[in-house]
């Protein structure tokens, strides 16, 4: 995959923080430089708000995004696209024509951030630049105004579902709102609409349709800053993706557990306001290394005895094990983005393959007891998304181990196993609330009692073994 100079994911935290300390200062300086044109009295002013402008910014991201602020490029890109949209409004302000700013499609700016981030964010970002191109334009006021309001526009149109076809109307929105905007505030300020100019609303009518330039944008901004939209995930999730095919042929009952996984991990992203898309694709995809030996794992096994038999606990763990680095191997040689590998690197964190540890002790009672052979190489979950994977892929497999079904076992089953992992650290990275580990694992509950409703159990067994299924 195509890395850009400020891939940095892999950078100690004291370089992260200095690059994008780098990329403020810098951007501040720009920003001045094209704001400002009068005397150095002027040029003070303008750099003192335009500092605490961005640092207003930096401490939002801190305080409400802080995985932009680890991952240089995210930053990059964000002051990138401010910068971009304040030098086209300089530009455009050059031509010396009326209102001719109206032509800069300002509702790009909360388009595009929305798709990679959220709403919130994206409002953020589009307030930041027109209040800082307020300093270049005629009427500052009518213009913050009237920008802020269309962007809004623009992110309520959009639907978590984006389409080039939602686009489109988003564009017609967009256009009918700066055009209702234009006529209220021209008839406060001339009393009639005699006066009002076609010119102005065949401006506001080709900022709308310039909307458009978002969806190639999107594309574009994925590949050179690794970034990745709802539209990517969408088609990554498609069954007829080669790599999921591959799965589908090759391993049946890691494809069906991975479809399970993926329905129950959906809707309890959708229940704490995690990226649902991601969510979904992330478990589609989380598995894939068991192509490799599909053989080696219970679920594909239709008849006869498991080839675990013959292996010494040691091996099996191995084997186990390695599916998660032929995971990532596959995903990267099918071009698969790397946030999606992330959920194939973390989705067993540094947990313990703990069903051949227990076998190795028992046939070994007299060695000292060392997990290192049986344990995952991580990294942990750092994301509500991947966590959300982690507990719904110890959840399903571990509930195909109980040999009765009733409700009050899937709840225990639930909360044992969640508390097993928070208890071994796995969620130590993960900004997860009480209240949305309590949500998540309502919808696990709800969900298997869902799929099991027609079994009937008494009592939880087998469960003390462990969590993991070969």
């Amino acid at each position: 995959m195509e890395q850009t100079i400020f891939d940095s994911d892999n950078l100690p935290k004291i370089k992260k923080t200095l690059i994008n300390i780098l990329l403020f200062v810098s951007s501040i300086v720009a920003v001045v430089l094209i704001l400002t044109r009068g005397n150095r009295i002027s040029v003070m002013g303008t750099l003192i708000v335009v500092t605490f402008c961005y640092s207003v910014l930096y401490l939002f991201l801190l305080q409400f995004r802080p995985e932009v602020l680890k991952v240089n490029r995210k930053t990059f890109f964000i002051m990138l696209t401010i910068l971009s949209f304040l030098i086209i409004t300089r530009y455009v302000l050059n031509i010396q024509k009326n209102n001719i700013i109206y032509i800069v499609p300002f509702a790009v700016i909360p388009v595009v951030i929305r798709t990679f981030y959220d709403s919130r964010l994206a409002l953020f970002i589009l307030l930041i630049t027109i209040m800082l191109a307020g300093f270049m334009v005629p009427e500052p006021y009518e213009f913050i105004l009237m920008n802020f309001l269309s962007g809004m526009v623009a992110i309520f149109t959009l639907t978590n579902n984006f389409r080039k076809s939602r686009l489109f109307f988003t564009s017609l929105m967009v256009i009918l709102s700066y055009w209702i905007f234009y006529f209220g505030m021209h008839m406060i300020k001339n009393s009639d609409l005699g006066s009002a100019v076609l010119f102005d609303c065949l401006l506001f009518a080709c900022n709308g349709i310039l909307v458009l330039i978002s969806f190639p944008l999107i594309f574009l901004f994925e590949q050179k800053f690794l970034l990745i939209s709802d539209a990517t995930l969408l088609l990554l999730a498609d069954p007829n993706q080669p790599l999921l095919r591959k799965l589908a042929n090759e391993a049946p009952g890691s494809y069906q557990h991975s479809l399970q996984v993926a329905n129950i991990a959906e809707e309890a992203a959708r229940v704490i306001g995690a990226n649902m898309h991601l969510v979904r694709t992330g478990a589609l995809y989380h598995d894939i290394g068991k192509v490799a030996a599909p053989g080696y794992y219970i679920e594909n096994v239709v008849e006869g005895g498991s080839p675990h038999d013959k292996l010494d606990p040691k091996d099996s763990a191995k084997v186990i094990i390695n599916h998660v680095r032929q995971g990532v191997i596959l995903a990267k040689n099918y071009k698969i983005p790397v946030q999606v590998i992330d959920f194939i690197r973390t989705h067993h964190g540094t947990s313990v393959a703990y069903f051949f540890f227990k076998k190795y002790v028992d046939q070994n009672p007299d060695e000292k007891e060392n997990t290192k052979a049986f344990s995952y190489p991580g990294p942990k979950p750092f994301s509500k998304e991947t966590a959300i994977v982690m507990m719904a892929d110890a959840v399903e497999a571990s509930s195909r181990s109980l040999e009765k079904y009733s409700e009050e076992g899937i709840s225990e089953l639930v909360e044992r196993i969640i508390y097993l992992q928070e208890q071994d650290g796995q969620y130590s990275d993960v900004p997860l609330t009480y209240k949305d580990i309590s949500d998540i694992k309502a919808v696990f509950k709800k969900r298997l009692q869902n799929i099991y409703h027609a079994r009937i159990a008494l009592t939880l067994k087998g469960f003390e073994d462990g969590l993991e299924i070969p």
